[in-house]
Protein backbone atom coordinates (compact mmCIF):
# COMPACT_ATOMS: atom_id res chain seq x y z
CA UNK A 1 0.00 0.00 0.00
CA UNK A 2 1.31 3.23 -1.05
CA UNK A 3 2.24 6.02 1.92
CA UNK A 4 2.76 9.50 1.36
CA UNK A 5 5.45 11.57 2.98
CA UNK A 6 5.94 14.88 4.04
CA UNK A 7 9.55 16.38 3.62
CA UNK A 8 10.45 19.72 5.38
CA UNK A 9 13.24 22.22 5.87
CA UNK A 10 13.80 22.11 1.94
CA UNK A 11 15.94 24.35 0.18
CA UNK A 12 13.87 26.99 -2.23
CA UNK A 13 16.02 25.79 -4.95
CA UNK A 14 15.14 21.49 -4.62
CA UNK A 15 12.95 20.24 -7.99
CA UNK A 16 11.14 17.58 -8.08
CA UNK A 17 14.02 15.51 -9.94
CA UNK A 18 16.61 16.34 -6.81
CA UNK A 19 13.74 14.78 -4.94
CA UNK A 20 13.16 11.94 -6.88
CA UNK A 21 16.45 10.95 -7.27
CA UNK A 22 16.73 10.79 -3.49
CA UNK A 23 14.15 8.84 -2.21
CA UNK A 24 14.27 6.49 -5.57
CA UNK A 25 17.40 4.93 -3.54
CA UNK A 26 14.66 3.50 -0.63
CA UNK A 27 12.16 2.16 -2.99
CA UNK A 28 9.66 3.05 -6.04
CA UNK A 29 8.34 6.27 -5.65
CA UNK A 30 4.88 6.95 -7.36
CA UNK A 31 4.84 10.82 -7.27
CA UNK A 32 6.42 14.14 -5.71
CA UNK A 33 4.81 17.24 -5.01
CA UNK A 34 7.16 20.24 -4.38
CA UNK A 35 4.63 22.89 -2.59
CA UNK A 36 4.74 26.45 -4.45
CA UNK A 37 3.20 30.01 -3.78
CA UNK A 38 0.76 30.31 -5.68
CA UNK A 39 1.73 34.18 -6.89
CA UNK A 40 5.40 33.81 -7.27
CA UNK A 41 5.57 30.14 -8.38
CA UNK A 42 8.46 29.33 -6.06
CA UNK A 43 8.90 26.99 -3.74
CA UNK A 44 7.71 26.84 0.11
CA UNK A 45 10.45 24.56 1.67
CA UNK A 46 7.99 21.56 2.12
CA UNK A 47 6.80 18.48 -0.11
CA UNK A 48 5.09 15.37 -0.58
CA UNK A 49 6.66 12.16 -1.52
CA UNK A 50 4.22 9.51 -2.70
CA UNK A 51 6.24 5.91 -1.64
CA UNK A 52 4.82 2.85 -3.75
CA UNK A 53 5.49 0.46 0.03
CA UNK A 54 4.94 1.16 3.58
CA UNK A 55 8.63 -0.69 3.77
CA UNK A 56 9.98 2.07 1.60
CA UNK A 57 8.26 4.91 3.34
CA UNK A 58 10.23 3.62 6.23
CA UNK A 59 13.32 3.11 4.88
CA UNK A 60 13.33 6.84 3.57
CA UNK A 61 12.40 8.08 6.85
CA UNK A 62 15.13 6.12 8.80
CA UNK A 63 17.48 7.29 6.14
CA UNK A 64 16.81 11.03 4.97
CA UNK A 65 15.28 12.29 8.49
CA UNK A 66 17.47 14.91 9.88
CA UNK A 67 20.19 14.58 7.54
CA UNK A 68 21.76 17.68 5.60
CA UNK A 69 20.71 17.81 2.30
CA UNK A 70 21.42 20.94 0.02
CA UNK A 71 22.31 22.69 3.43
CA UNK A 72 19.74 22.37 5.43
CA UNK A 73 18.54 19.31 7.63
CA UNK A 74 15.61 17.58 6.52
CA UNK A 75 12.45 16.71 8.18
CA UNK A 76 10.87 13.18 6.94
CA UNK A 77 8.14 12.02 8.47
CA UNK A 78 4.40 10.55 7.27
CA UNK A 79 2.08 12.85 6.24
CA UNK A 80 -0.91 13.35 8.14
CA UNK A 81 -4.54 13.97 6.97
CA UNK A 82 -5.50 17.53 6.14
CA UNK A 83 -7.49 19.23 8.61
CA UNK A 84 -10.55 20.32 7.33
CA UNK A 85 -11.46 23.94 6.80
CA UNK A 86 -14.21 25.90 6.57
CA UNK A 87 -15.61 26.40 2.71
CA UNK A 88 -14.67 30.29 2.43
CA UNK A 89 -12.99 32.96 4.70
CA UNK A 90 -15.38 34.02 7.94
CA UNK A 91 -15.71 37.46 10.18
CA UNK A 92 -14.97 40.60 8.19
CA UNK A 93 -18.02 42.68 7.06
CA UNK A 94 -20.12 45.61 8.61
CA UNK A 95 -17.46 48.28 7.03
CA UNK A 96 -20.40 51.09 6.07
CA UNK A 97 -21.62 54.06 7.31
CA UNK A 98 -23.31 54.30 10.50
CA UNK A 99 -26.00 56.74 11.09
Amino acid sequence: METKLYVGNLSYDVTKEDLQDAFATHGTVQDVHVVTDKITGKARGFAFVTMETKESAEAAIQALNGVDWHGRALTVNEARAREARPAFGGGGGGGGRRY
